[in-house]
């Protein structure tokens, strides 16, 4: 097979052909690395290659990665071919390349959070998802960039400089996961891995036009996920088809005795019911998040996918989530307070940048103010203010109360009906720089995703189609947001797929994108 063919195939489609040996793990690992060499802005040498620094990148390079693990990921492949050739049984992702978001400790590889206070920061250990990806056989091929500490909308706050959007190269990806999405959508891995703390999964796949999805709080393990806030984060997977993010996020949930947080449920079969139709099923159209400042072109192509969901045979009633019109200030409050927290413990003292100065307060103020960036530094002194005595009861014990308001609408409209739906966000992707200097429009990114967040219930961003950019450019990306009770995943997938197949979208940003798209460039015939 062509590398355009092996670079433009979803996961199962590559996985079936590794297992029929039409193709070797080798070349499938090769023929990625090779379209990262291409064009994402890295030293394509030797064992690891890094990305340029962001002041030598160009306008074309995507800059999904911070770092490739060529070498390891080349002797991966090599060991999966040499068992496969002696008929061991192997899982059935095995194979299949994957990106992995660098907030995601990877033993011996580099783990910077998009932060100049971890730059050089080699983790002894493997996150429990990144041990669970090697055990599947899954091959990872780097590290993505990322909002620092996952805090941002755009990927514009790393300090390693920002992604591009492959739909069209001067937008942004979404964030915080703007690196691992764009990497699907730009075909330079078919697999990738996000994590979502009020919307950092969801939001860059409606931005990149792929799918990606929020699994119930507590379903994958945050065991080596580097905290944001600890009762918010939570890993799970992005692909370019909805059956490939299920079989992903199979292989990353379970339970974990190493995070205290773990949901001990035995893991779920998301492909049970994948196909069973939506049919019967009720569909709730939340009011208040249906009309969150949408763009007209969002909101007709919202309305024209719930139509879609109708004529399949689901019944579709209004849904009213009375507080979440408050999820984004009660989020932007406990998230903040939570990360206050966890960021207490960069302080040069045991890991991570140190600025020598002539006294321990002075190398500890040091150290932060040059290792973190102006977006952490902000959330960390909301955060601190937030739980200051004086204030901790009318900010963040509020948005706490909140928060337990938000998750009992949930519960309530969840005896009505089996899944909720909303447009993932409420316009097609920015332009890169055009919200760096207003923190409050970037932060109305997350409008319609921090209330599944707050309430830890599993949503999903599916493609819904196509929609112009209010400057009348494009077309963009539009993604439709899919919610379901705690622990009832599964709902999601299927739902998704079955809107999936009745759209038929290309998930090809060349297919639909202006003249500075990255075409996946595969050959006639579809992804696969």
């Amino acid at each position: 097979m062509s590398d355009a063919a092996l670079t433009g195939m979803g996961a199962a489609a590559l996985a079936d052909a590794l297992r029929a040996r039409e193709v070797s793990t080798r070349e499938v690992v090769d023929a990625h690395l090779d379209r990262i060499a291409r064009h994402d802005g890295v030293d394509a040498d030797g064992d690891v290659w890094h990305a340029r620094p962001s002041e030598e990148l160009g306008r074309d390079d995507v800059h999904a990665f911070l770092v490739v693990t060529a070498g390891s990921a080349r002797a991966h492949a090599d060991d999966i071919d040499r068992r496969r050739v002696a008929g061991e049984d192997l899982a059935p992702l095995a194979g299949v390349p994957l990106a992995l978001k660098d907030v995601l400790t990877m033993r011996g590889v580099p783990t910077t959070c998009g932060s100049r206070m971890l730059e050089g920061w080699v983790p002894p250990y493997d996150a429990t998802v990144t041990r669970r990806l090697r055990e599947a056989d899954v091959v990872v091929l780097g590290k993505t960039n990322m909002d620092e500490f996952a805090m941002g909308s755009s990927t514009e706050n790393s300090a390693f400089g920002p992604t591009r959007n492959p739909w069209d190269l001067d937008r942004v990806p979404g964030g915080s996961s703007g690196g691992s999405a764009a990497a699907v959508a730009a075909g330079m891995a078919p697999l990738a891995i996000g994590t979502d703390t009020g919307g950092s999964i969801r939001q860059p796949a409606a931005f990149t036009g792929i799918v990606g999805a929020k699994p119930t709080y507590g379903a994958v393990s945050r065991h080596g996920l580097v905290a944001f806030a600890s009762s918010l984060d939570q890993a799970g997977p992005f692909a370019r088809d909805v059956t490939d993010t299920a079989l992903l996020q199979m292989v990353l949930q379970g339970h974990d005795p190493h995070d205290a947080t773990s949901d001990p449920m035995p893991r779920a079969d998301l492909l049970a019911t994948l196909r069973d139709g939506v049919a019967g099923l009720r569909i709730g159209v939340v009011e208040e998040l249906e009309s969150a400042g949408c763009e007209p072109g969002v909101r007709t192509v919202f309305l024209d996918a719930i139509a879609t969901l109708e004529r399949l045979g689901a019944t579709i009633e209004r849904v009213s989530l009375p507080h979440a019109p408050y999820g984004l200030p009660a989020y932007y409050l406990v998230a903040p307070a939570e990360a206050s927290s966890n960021l207490a413990r960069f302080d040069g003292v045991r890991y991570g940048l140190r600025v020598d100065a002539p006294s321990a307060e002075a190398m500890n103020a040091a150290s932060r103010a040059a290792g973190f960036g102006p977006e952490v530094r902000r959330r960390i002194m909301i955060g601190t203010h937030a739980l200051s005595s004086g204030y901790v009861d009318a900010y963040y014990l509020q948005a706490a109360r909140v928060r337990t308001l938000i998750a009992r609408d949930y519960a309530s409209a969840f005896a009505h009906v089996d899944v909720l739906v909303s447009p993932t966000t409420p316009t097609v992707p920015f332009r890169l720089g055009e919200r760096t200097d207003d923190p409050l429009a970037m932060y109305r990114s997350d409008v319609a995703t921090v209330p599944a967040s707050l309430a830890g219930i599993p949503a999903l961003s599916v493609p819904a189609g196509t929609a112009e950019a209010e400057d009348g450019s494009g077309p963009l990306p539009v993604g439709l947001q899919i919610m379901a009770p705690l622990r009832e995943d599964a709902r999601n997938y299927r739902v998704a797929f079955a809107l999936e197949q009745a759209l038929g979208l290309d998930p090809d940003p060349g297919a639909h994108g202006g003249p500075r798209a990255l075409p996946l460039a595969r050959p006639q015939g579809g992804a696969g």
